[in-house]
């Protein structure tokens, strides 16, 4: 018997349609033998290309590596110059928006999702994250639904970032807190 302070995930419903656990298969299948075989200098602008024909707002200049695992490719948008890193897994359920000139590191996890640990169905819940332009995001670090990284900020590596991050800073640790201000130099 369920009590009334009890999660109850067997009436826990997946809100994806059968059509979209469809073409989510067939991206992952398409993506594991069409683009994860060739190495970056070779495959990256067929990868490009597949994102493409899957929905993505991708930029020709953009880098992605074979390695990277994008779950919605038609959830996707990014501007010139920008690049998912070596096994970067973008958890897109929602939108990703990723501006010009954006580097994100190796093994970085964008995680558009989540559950709502407040219901005792425990149902997915989604916001989208957008990374503005000239954001560097350190090795394995964590972007949560809902962040905004704002315009030449850094994530440093291993953080774990919940709230938007001012523009020009640099933020660290889990969670992420201010370090410093970013100040460029000639």
């Amino acid at each position: 018997m369920i009590q009334p302070n009890q999660i109850n995930l067997s009436q826990y419903k997946n809100q994806f349609s059968l059509t979209h656990q469809i073409k989510r298969w067939l991206w992952a299948v398409c993506w594991f033998i069409l683009a994860r075989p060739f190495p970056r200098s070779i495959g990256n602008k067929w990868r490009i290309l597949l994102l493409k024909i899957f929905g993505a707002k991708i930029k020709w200049t953009c880098g992605i590596y074979s390695s990277t695992r994008i779950w919605a490719p038609w959830n996707l948008e990014m501007d010139d110059y920008s690049t998912l890193g070596p096994e970067v897994d973008c958890y897109n359920v929602n939108k990703v928006i990723i501006g010009k000139q954006v580097v994100i590191s190796q093994k970085a996890y964008l995680c558009t999702a989540s559950h709502n640990y407040k219901s005792k169905t425990f149902e997915l819940i989604s916001a989208p994250i957008i990374i503005k332009d000239q954001v560097w995001i350190g090795t394995a670090a964590f972007i949560h639904m809902g962040v905004v990284l704002n315009e030449g900020c850094i994530v440093a590596a291993t953080s774990t970032v919940t709230k938007d991050v001012d523009p020009w800073t640099i933020v660290g640790g889990n969670p992420a807190k201010f370090i410093k201000k970013r100040d460029l130099y000639e």
